[in-house]
């Protein structure tokens, strides 16, 4: 049994992922399985979500979408949850139908992935856990900078007429935007995200909430 280190923010136990990589990635991989083989899906538009946020006023957010994650001859489909409070954030990931499978939680302490029967993997950082969980790195830890559109330390290769990035480079990571209406602070709706080697990462962002961060700012 591996031994439990600290608690961090989020209020789960991380459990050491030393000796335990292979039950891991068949844990998260089994769940994978279950988000549905298959070519990867084309993603339909989303349902009216009433006036668009700015991303300028974004801080502290949720959001509801729909993924579509190919690697090599393997391709999976599904449902997240994204909620982003502060220096915190929780992702949970469902089946195409809803059915919860996995939660992701990052604080100041860590990440913890807890699977939905109670198996919990611990890493220093998100990118660190998928690359020991499933063997090949997520970019979990650019990804909040990407689906709000903002390059970081990436290189924004293409605009629109309104300033907004429609290509952006970081490292070994392409990332291609789409938006669903033509507001200069638009937040976007699809991301195509690719890494030179073939992975690719498909978002369609359903639904954007603007909530309160833990200081009382919107």
């Amino acid at each position: 049994m591996s031994s439990r280190n600290s608690r961090p923010d989020s209020g789960l136990i991380p459990i050491s992922l030393a000796g335990r990589g292979a039950s891991a990635r068949r844990a998260l991989g089994a769940m994978l399985v279950a988000l549905g083989l298959g070519a990867c899906a084309s993603l339909s538009p989303p349902a009216e979500n009433g006036a668009a946020l700015q991303k300028n006023q974004l801080r502290s957010f949720s959001l509801e979408g729909r993924f579509s994650l190919r690697h090599e001859d393997k391709s999976y489909t599904g449902r997240l949850s994204w909620r982003h409070v502060g220096g915190k954030d929780a992702v949970l990931l469902a089946s195409p139908f809803g059915q919860g499978l996995a939660e992701i939680v990052s604080a100041a302490g860590g990440v913890v992935l807890t699977t939905s029967d109670g198996k919990s993997y611990a890493a220093p950082d998100a990118e660190t856990l998928m690359q020991d969980v499933l063997g090949y790195p997520l970019p979990l830890n650019h990804l909040l900078d990407w689906i709000r559109a903002r390059g970081a330390s990436g290189t924004v290769e293409a605009q629109d007429a309104f300033g907004r990035p429609l290509r952006l480079r970081q490292g070994a990571w392409r990332i291609v935007y789409e938006y669903d209406n033509d507001a200069p602070q638009a937040l976007p709706g699809r991301l195509f995200v690719r890494r030179e080697d073939g992975l690719e990462l498909r978002l369609r962002i359903d639904e954007w909430r603007n909530l309160t961060d833990e200081d009382g700012r919107p």
